[in-house]
């Protein structure tokens, strides 16, 4: 082998560049023929290969790339050459060569540009600490790349990192909301900013998460949330006091409830809601603010407040003149469809806010 090789490296001073792409051809043959190379003839084809590569046109280096690209031992030193060169040349590599270390894939994630980025994202395995730079050089479209791909492991801060930013991106919303790797608390919090049949997606994630998996989730949520909805209302002290004398005389009763929103005390409503779901002054809020009858759905399931009530609540919310009648009993199909185990394990992610939010904001 290594008489073979010298005999190819005398070739070496040919000018011809046409003779040197053969020559190169030679080596690379040379180097497939045998499976395994001890240390001193992987270093001569990685002198003599990187020498002559680094010399060839870019058609000559995407065919060396595709061959190295297959092999679980390649030249080192011009692998990695390979890798930091144009797109195209790079990708075999980059997409699924197997002898590129951590070090190697850390190294092109933090210095390549967004297409290098991409094919490291596609691989079968990513490692965390690459995946982690991806996440904090790569733009939208490649951390949707990376967010498709299961075998990418992501820390449990670059997982946030793409909650965020998916908050601010609806074209990331159907990568991060359809990862199997995100955290379930992480997931949740995306319930009201995506699409309906999104939001399907996340209940049917709930409904058959683990409940230890599910307590898990909700201690590493507690350290996340944060009061990040805005200032109470001015008359919030007030309304927590006329709820707490209610209740002092007897309760808040679900009638009561439709009574307060039929008068438009929308802050008194709130709190209620609020007190009677044991979830935060802020998440009642959205619901009703928005208009988000799905979650309206959760919360009063959760309660185990009757269809009639929910109901009654939905036309209250609504605008009449925005078909109300017909939406109401859309939404009272869907309530009646939703399990309330779902809307129990869901209300769970909503409740810890309650902990964090009123407390910081109160």
């Amino acid at each position: 082998m290594q008489s073979r090789l010298h005999d190819l490296i005398a070739l070496a001073d040919e000018p011809s560049s046409e003779r040197r792409r053969d020559l190169l051809r030679g080596v690379t043959d040379l180097f497939f023929a045998s499976e395994s190379h001890d240390d001193v003839e992987m270093g001569l084809f990685d002198d003599v290969m990187g020498q002559l590569a680094g010399e060839m046109e870019e058609a000559v280096k995407i065919e060396l790339a595709e061959r190295l690209g297959t092999v679980a031992k390649a030249p080192p030193t011009l692998t990695r050459a390979l890798v930091s060169d144009t797109i195209a040349v790079a990708r075999p590599i980059l997409q699924g060569a197997p002898q590129l270390t951590e070090a190697d894939l850390l190294h092109v994630a933090r210095t390549q540009g967004q297409d290098h980025l991409r094919a490291i994202s596609q691989r079968l395995a990513v490692p965390m600490v690459v995946s982690d730079a991806i996440v904090a050089r790569g733009d939208d479209t490649t951390l949707s790349v990376l967010l498709r791909n299961e075998g990418a492991v992501l820390s449990r801060k670059a997982h946030e990192t793409a909650i965020d930013r998916a908050t601010a991106n609806p074209e990331l919303h159907e990568a991060v909301i359809d990862r199997q790797a995100l955290p379930i608390d992480l997931l949740n919090e995306m319930y009201f900013v995506a699409e309906a049949r999104l939001r399907d997606r996340i209940m049917e994630r709930n409904a058959n998460v683990d409940p230890i998996a599910l307590d898990a989730a909700l201690k590493a949520g507690r350290n996340r949330v944060a009061e990040r909805d805005g200032a109470l209302p001015p008359d919030y002290a007030a309304a927590v006091e006329e709820i707490s004398a209610m209740k002092a005389r007897g309760g808040v009763t679900p009638p009561v409830l439709a009574g307060i929103l039929r008068a438009k005390k929308t802050t008194l409503f709130l709190v209620a809601l609020a007190e009677m779901a044991d979830i935060d002054f802020h998440t009642a809020r959205k619901i009703i603010e928005r208009r988000e009858l799905d979650g309206l759905a959760v919360v009063c399931k959760a309660a185990d407040f009757d269809r009639a009530l929910f109901l009654t609540f939905a036309l209250l919310i609504l605008d009449p003149n925005d078909n109300a009648m017909d939406k109401a009993k859309a939404y009272g199909e869907l309530y009646a469809a939703l399990p309330r185990d779902a809307a129990l394990r869901t209300i769970r992610f909503w409740r810890m806010r309650r902990t964090t939010g009123d407390v910081a904001a109160a």
